[in-house]
């Protein structure tokens, strides 16, 4: 075979990804690409290898939407189980940038401006939507008086609210919805009651848990998980369960640990030391708040989207010098997403992507047990789940399609 390395066709971003890293390691091309194989070679992390299709026996054709997307942490795991995307919104220009690099296509802005019209028919709706405050001091005047409202009185002028549209005039047979753990305590637990009572009163079957990632990545990180089941579809509760935490053991810290970090992400001294004179004040008045050294061979604590501040909530301890924060791809690892994955926005900006992401190992994981469900009903009711004609029918006679 020669000593030799032919790579034809590779797409744009994946050379763009070559030339960044090389440039940024002082190696040529060729130096790097061997280097990238000898570590695959080496460590067989999974990681450094693109996501394996699942056994076809496990895949059922679906379509999906992808809203407040952040960089497509739903889209890589639910394209896994062989669902097809065929509708995306994301503000962030940042964001935006990053998922253009990975799947080829910009997503559409604000969900505010978008009408529900313009989104195609689809299968499931996936949305990581941001928790805001309801002001229902509104809704406690109507319940005084009898009268009756509606998740429009209780939610106006939320993104929540926008969300409820579009699942009001679409009727997506499925929802998965995420969100941080303390939605159900955020402001009193009224966010958490407005937004079950909506999603309720929009007639879906509603299932709800907190799973920690730590499972399956080496990170503490708890969210809740929400899949609803559209009533006219299921008729019938479906027999839906979470996951369970996979049988094999949990990864480690150090095994996603870059060999050679850059030096520039160890703490300066003048940072250090202010992290640990912060931390001894709060200790001196019997707070618990400061920085955490991260045990390699064990999990870290949750990434956040502040993380590019100091890095002082995951910090690595390094022999004989200052403890140094994560690398942006070392943060890509900690949230499970692949190094085939370019990086293509400042250290700052990658921060933030991957604090505010999904895991998509734990997407997937709630996503495989939505596709059962998919087939348990197709098997039993034999007919299709997406409801176009009749979904079409009923926003015409409610007089809400131009909403």
């Amino acid at each position: 075979m020669g000593d030799q390395i032919l790579a034809r066709n590779a797409p744009q971003s994946l050379q763009e990804w070559i030339e960044n890293e090389r440039l940024q390691y002082r190696m040529s091309q060729r130096e790097f690409i061997l280097s990238v194989l000898k570590r695959v070679s080496e460590s067989a992390q999974p990681w450094l290898l693109p996501p394996a299709e699942p056994p076809l026996a496990e895949r059922i054709p679906f379509k999906f939407i992808d809203l407040f997307a952040g960089i497509g942490g739903f889209r890589i795991a639910l394209e896994k189980l062989g669902g097809k995307c065929v509708f995306t919104s994301e503000w962030d220009k940042y964001c935006q940038r990053t998922y253009r690099a990975w799947f080829g296509e910009t997503p559409h802005g604000d969900i505010r401006k978008i009408k529900p019209s313009e989104i195609p028919d689809h299968d499931i709706l996936a949305a990581g939507f941001p928790c805001q405050p309801f002001s229902i001091a509104g809704v406690s005047k109507k319940n005084s008086l009898g009268r009756a409202h509606g998740f429009r009185d209780a939610t106006q002028g939320t993104l929540f609210f926008n969300l409820a549209t579009i699942i009001e005039i679409r009727r997506p047979p499925v929802l998965f919805l995420e969100n941080v753990k303390n939605l159900q305590s955020h402001d009193g637990g009224r966010t958490w009651k407005v937004i079950l009572d909506t999603l309720e009163s929009l007639d879906y079957w509603v299932f709800h848990k907190v799973i920690d990632a730590s499972a399956w990545v080496p990170q503490h990180r708890e969210r809740i998980y929400i899949v609803c089941f559209d009533r006219k579809t299921f008729s019938d509760k479906p027999p839906f369960t979470f996951p369970s935490p996979p049988e094999e053991a949990p990864p480690k810290l150090r095994e996603i640990l870059e060999e050679c970090p850059d030096p520039g992400y160890t703490l300066t001294d003048h940072l250090w030391n202010y992290l640990q004179a912060y931390a001894e004040r709060h200790r001196a008045k019997g707070n618990g708040f400061g920085f955490s050294l991260a045990d390699p061979d064990g999990i870290t604590r949750t990434l956040s989207a502040r993380y590019y501040k100091d890095g002082s909530e995951i910090l690595i301890p390094q022999r004989g010098q200052n403890p140094r924060r994560l690398t942006p791809r070392e943060c890509a690892r900690l949230m499970g997403f692949g190094d085939h994955l370019p990086l293509v926005v400042s250290d700052t900006q990658a921060y933030r992507q991957f604090g505010n992401a999904v895991v998509p190992k734990v997407v997937e994981a709630v996503g495989r047990q939505i596709v059962q469900t998919l087939r348990w009903h197709l098997a039993a009711d034999g007919t299709c789940l997406l409801k176009n004609t009749f979904a079409k029918a009923e926003a015409n006679h409610n007089g809400i399609t131009n909403l």
